[in-house]
């Protein structure tokens, strides 16, 4: 049959309806007539686009102080959102959280000759994926993480214990608190290995926009070890950059302005992307350090990006609890893909000169 399609929409859930098209026989029946309703998760990523799919159930729904938090199930599994944001999926959160993680980790334990980091702090990560990650490093003897919404949190703990649940928690190499991850940084005394924000988005009157300024990372590399690294995530870095992410000071994609940013304090940094099937595309990071041992910035890079696959995988199974077995994507031959960036991306951060600082800040779609 013929179907029109009728949405009646609330926030980012939809309620779908399919009528008979009165040309057509209607074949009856009350479940045939239940299978034409159902819900949808609808996201916008980008102006004119959005992603909308099946929602199963809503696991479940809370306001904290910050934001709206929801726990859903959809055709990635369960899914957690912030404000109206996928944070993270069922379906393919590994391949966020191991991107982010491993090769900071094991950038840094090659350049030390083999001795893996043995401290690393943690900005947000409420779900435990990113501590989760860490902790299969043999090395780490302290991970600090500070996350500003302690329901995120817990409800992490009570409906996403896949994502690394009570075992991160009870791990006594694992660090909770519960507060500002960027006034932590400021105040802190402490140095670290490994600094890793898993943050919100930079958007206009979100919690994390701080913490992807200038003066942010100006303050963290006195808080890192000599040979210390540091990475974030950097938001949507598609292969084919959208019009939105070409479009100037109109620009609404984050990725190039996270370099450059970065670029003002550290002596090298690296852009590097992943497909995220839930996030709508792909995904970028930026890993930076200071370590170099005089060498020219581009031949650090350039050996990064040509390290022989089978040298990463040895790093993985020195350094890595279980070794390969325990990672669902990260691999030497990933590695290759993540951080060889497309023509299209490469020239389009050529062109892209914006800075993100206290003043004037920079904000994602």
């Amino acid at each position: 049959q013929n179907k029109k399609r009728q949405r009646i929409k609330q926030n980012s859930i939809t309620m779908a309806t399919s009528s008979s098209d009165p040309q057509q026989p209607s074949n009856g029946g009350i479940e045939a007539q239940r299978a034409k309703v159902g819900f949808k998760f609808t996201e916008d990523l980008a102006p004119g686009l959005e992603l909308s799919i099946d929602l199963k159930t809503i696991i479940h729904s809370t306001q904290s102080q910050f934001q709206q938090i929801d726990v859903v199930e959809t055709y990635f599994g369960k899914t957690l959102i912030t404000d109206g944001k996928t944070q993270s999926a069922q379906f393919d959160e590994f391949a966020y959280h191991e991107s982010l993680v491993h090769p900071a980790l094991l950038h840094f334990t090659q350049a030390q000759g083999g001795e893996g980091p043995k401290t690393v702090f943690i900005g947000g990560g409420g779900e435990l994926a990113t501590a989760r990650e860490v902790l299969r490093h043999k090395s780490v003897e302290k991970c600090v993480m500070v996350d500003l919404d302690e329901k995120v949190v817990d409800v992490s703990l009570a409906y996403l214990p896949e994502w690394g649940g009570q075992t991160v928690k009870n791990d006594p190499r694992f660090e909770l608190i519960i507060g500002d991850a960027y006034a932590y940084l400021m105040n802190c005394k402490d140095t670290f290995d490994i600094v890793i924000m898993d943050i919100s988005d930079p958007i206009e009157a979100g919690p994390g926009i701080m913490l992807y300024t200038k003066e942010l990372y100006q303050h963290v590399v006195t808080r890192m070890s000599p040979n210390g690294v540091f990475v974030t995530q950097a938001g949507i870095a598609d292969s084919v950059p959208a019009p939105h992410a070409d479009a100037g000071d109109r620009d609404t994609a984050c990725f190039g302005p996270i370099r450059n940013t970065l670029q003002e304090v550290f002596g090298c940094v690296v852009p590097y992307t992943t497909n995220i099937p839930s996030f709508g595309g792909d995904w970028g990071f930026v890993m930076a350090f200071n370590h170099h041992n005089g060498k020219e910035t581009s031949k650090v890079l350039s050996e990064w990006q040509a390290i022989p696959p089978g040298t990463i995988d040895e790093l993985i199974e020195k350094n890595i609890t279980n070794g390969e077995a325990s990672l669902k994507m990260y691999d030497g031959i990933s590695h290759q893909r993540m951080f060889h960036l497309t023509k299209a991306v490469r020239k389009h951060l050529t062109k892209d000169k914006r800075i993100m600082t206290k003043d004037n800040p920079i904000y994602m779609y």
